[in-house]
């Protein structure tokens, strides 16, 4: 009931539109019932008892009402059709708004557990199958109900015995129906399960084709797929086998409605008690008793469907993010750039810390650099600064300030990130640089790729800063891809910059420019960088050394190699691997 609930609050913003397509609904279905009674009143009173030019005049009037009956169904149907349609679509556009909308506000940790290509399944398949019940749901149901109700009653006024008949056989179809709607709805959930897994799979291997093509591991990624294909495969199957069932024993049932209405409308006929023609409007009646029948088996299927996708939708929009703005939070206002670590640990998922009660606090305008040993937490304790992860304990202040008693958005805006793996939007190259401050001038854009030493790039290409980059960036080379990135963060201009070994995957030539633009983007702003290579931080303010036992080594370079600790082996060891 709760899930109904919430799917029927979807129809509020368009509820004259629902009540506009059940009126209509109403209106065909009356239309429809109505015809029957008109065939029973022209065979019962106007054939057999009027003279011929009484006949010809009510041919003539019942032709001219049932032609405009005709012209109202006309318009009432092409409203459900068309309209209906319409406010099903707006729904489901509504509903695909409020997930993408929630998916943006989950924090990293949702999308370390959650696979992109089975995010995507549900708001593009689920969604399409909710949109179909929102439209057809209810109109369906209704014109069903009105018309079995409908011709119930107008049957019952004609024999009681045949129509009470009737309904006995119609309760056993509806428990039919009911039986294997449970089977069907296990089976939809596993498809959608089992077509989620196709579509990640497809997802994961086209966005590494170059990996795969570079190996030659097509045949593997085709046995994947077929894996996933083939399991997709046989759970439709068995979804076939109970629909099969389903739809030929409903089949069978209507068939049985008809030999009832024939075996005791002859046995009621031959005793007197039914005439000729009640039997011709049984016949009639029942036609259209079958139509709301296939409806509601319709309904049930597409019920079945809708329902499962709208659960599986609100599986992510019931998702709590882990990491949101307290009530009382506040705007960051001129800031200088202070950060400090007071006891922060924390964990993945609760298991093994990766920080353990570190305590550090980079002064206003420092440069701070971090290294240490692949998995001692450096790309940890950048992430945990915007709040990308919430930490298990202690504070993490800016001027002072809890993060948490910051409001989000304030918090990222004064904090701009460079990282090794850039990621580039389809789009052109002004689009990307622009991300760094929607709606920027060209002038600014120009200024920023100017400072990071990409202006004269892009202009050497075919369609300057209006270049397509392709899917990720493809048809840009790592050092432009990385100077782009930085020209996003000039343009975002924080007072806070976080470089996460943004020069550890380029040759030494794209090294150098790059280095130099950081080196600029670096002035006058708090800078945490995260070194692979030790001959880019010589020059920083203080050297952390991180590793899995917290904060081992600190100082400049100098101190830290005559120390010779932790870092000192670690410069050594590259200085000798370089000679």
């Amino acid at each position: 009931m709760d899930t109904l609930k919430k799917f029927i609050g979807y129809y509020k913003p368009y509820k004259n539109m629902f009540f506009m397509d059940m009126f209509c609904a109403l209106t065909l279905s009356a239309i429809d019932l109505a015809f029957p009674m008109i065939v029973r009143y022209m065979l019962n009173d106007v054939y057999t008892n009027k003279t011929s030019d009484q006949i010809i005049k009510f041919v003539v009037l019942i032709g001219v009402a049932l032609l405009a009956m005709y012209i109202i169904r006309y318009f009432c149907q092409y409203y459900i059709t068309s309209w209906g349609h319409i406010m099903g679509a707006k729904m489901e556009a509504d509903m695909r708004s409020d997930i993408f909308n929630h998916l943006q506000k989950l924090s990293f940790s949702y999308y370390d557990n959650n696979n992109t290509g089975k995010l995507m399944s549900r708001i593009i398949t689920d969604l399409f199958d909710i949109s179909e019940l929102a439209h057809h749901g209810p109109e369906d149901l209704f014109i069903s109900i009105i018309k079995i109700l409908g011709s119930f009653i107008i049957l019952m006024n004609i024999n009681v015995k045949i129509t009470s008949a009737l309904f006995f056989l119609t309760m056993v179809m509806l428990y039919f129906s009911y039986f294997y709607n449970k089977k069907m709805k296990f089976i939809f959930m596993k498809n959608r399960q089992k077509i989620a897994n196709v579509n990640a799979q497809i997802q994961d291997s086209l966005s590494g084709i170059r990996v795969v093509k570079s190996f030659s591991n097509e045949e593997v990624e085709n046995s994947k797929f077929k894996k996933g294909n083939m399991e997709f495969l046989e759970t439709k199957e068995a979804g076939y086998f109970i629909m099969g069932k389903f739809f030929s024993g409903n089949g069978f049932f209507q068939g049985i409605l008809y030999l009832t209405v024939i075996l005791l409308g002859g046995i009621f006929i031959s005793m007197g008690e039914a005439k000729v023609s009640d039997l011709v409007i049984y016949i009639l009646y029942i036609n259209i008793f079958l139509n709301p029948i296939d409806k509601l088996v319709n309904f049930t299927e597409q019920f079945q469907k809708g329902i499962t996708g709208f659960d599986r939708f609100l599986e992510i929009i019931n998702t709590v993010p882990d990491i949101m703005d307290k009530p009382n939070a506040v705007e960051l206002k001129e800031i200088k750039g202070e950060i400090e670590f007071n006891d922060v640990s924390f964990s993945y998922d609760d298991k093994s810390t990766i920080l353990n009660n570190v305590n550090i606090k980079v002064n206003a305008g420092r440069n701070v650099a971090l290294v240490g040993p692949s998995g001692g937490g450096k790309t940890t304790f950048c992430s945990l600064i915007p709040r990308f992860y919430e930490i298990d304990s202690g504070s993490i202040k800016i001027d002072g300030k809890d993060i948490r008693d910051i409001k989000l958005k304030s918090l990222r805006k004064v904090i701009g990130i460079v990282q090794q793996d850039v990621y580039m939007f389809s789009g052109t190259i002004k689009e990307n640089i622009a991300y760094g401050k929607p709606g920027a001038s060209d002038k600014e854009i120009i200024e920023a790729a100017k400072k990071a030493n990409a202006h004269e790039f892009i202009l050497n290409l075919e369609d300057g800063y209006d270049t397509f980059v392709g899917e990720r960036g493809v048809k840009l080379s790592g050092g432009q891809k990385q100077r782009i990135s930085i020209a996003r963060a000039f343009l975002k201009n924080p007072p806070i910059l976080i470089l996460d070994e943004a020069t550890s995957a380029l040759d030494n030539e794209s090294e150098k420019y790059i280095q130099k633009s950081l080196e600029e983007l670096s002035k006058n702003r708090t800078t945490i960088v995260i070194a692979h290579r030790l001959s880019t931080i010589k020059n920083a303010d203080e050297i952390l050394v991180l590793t899995e036992d917290g904060i081992r080594e600190s100082g400049t370079h100098e101190q830290l190699m005559h120390k010779k600790g932790i870092y000192a082996s670690l410069y050594s060891l590259q200085f000798e691997q370089v000679s």
